[in-house]
């Protein structure tokens, strides 16, 4: 009883952050699905990641609100003066409301058959820009969760390499904690630039942050 009691409690207290949340209240006024498309309008706007006929493949995105974001901006850049229109492919285990513009693939990335879909979607194309959202469920023992978050930004950066362009960038959502370091290791491994990063919109006492890798080096 004193489990149920306590966890009555966290779920209350959770509650009661969520709805008193600035970023959870303007998300609701501006018509955003998730407070999370302030992390990375942050991000965005901080590095300039998102420009008009970008290609952009958004990983782990349900419920959508980084594709909204991305969509958002790419219809602003569509009323530039021979600008061209963007793509978003967007893909995920959970299925997500559709958004106008959006290409969604339901799956698990890990699965080679979901990848083959994602890959025919890019329709040979390269990618300007990778977001991942992705994170597997936690069960609490931190070696377990590490490795589960480390093997999902893998992959995340094994796409990467094989569709993303040279000059393009990845944002990869990561937790402080077992396998951190090593992550941080691969970015730095993996790109020319590489850029750490905590919006605002992300709660002080998450341990989340944002490894953002720019510009790809070479193989070998």
């Amino acid at each position: 009883m004193k489990v149920k009691s306590s966890s009555k409690k966290v779920n209350k207290a959770w509650l009661n952050d969520h709805v008193n949340d600035p970023w959870v209240k303007l998300a609701q006024k501006e018509g955003y699905r998730a407070r999370a498309a302030y992390k990375l309008k942050e991000i965005d706007e901080s590095l300039h990641l998102i420009r008009p006929n970008s290609l952009v493949v958004d990983l782990g995105s349900a419920p959508g609100a980084w594709s909204q974001y991305v969509q958002r901006k790419l219809s602003a850049g569509r009323h530039q003066e021979g600008a061209q229109v963007g793509a978003i492919i967007a893909l995920d285990l959970l299925a997500m409301e559709p958004i106008e513009g959006v290409q969604f693939i339901q799956g698990d990335l890990r699965e080679d058959a979901v990848l083959k879909k994602l890959e025919l979607a890019l329709g040979g194309r390269p990618a300007d820009l990778v977001i991942s959202d992705m994170a597997p469920n936690l069960s609490g023992i931190a070696s377990v969760d590490g490795a589960r978050v480390e093997h999902l930004i893998e992959l995340a950066v094994d796409f990467c390499r094989a569709h993303l362009k040279p000059e393009g960038a990845l944002v990869a959502k990561v937790f402080h904690g077992s396998g951190y370091d090593g992550l941080v290791r691969l970015f730095r491994e993996s790109f020319m630039t590489v850029k750490v990063l905590k919006p605002k919109a992300s709660r002080d006492r998450s341990a989340e942050t944002f490894l953002i890798g720019i510009h790809l080096k070479p193989p070998g």
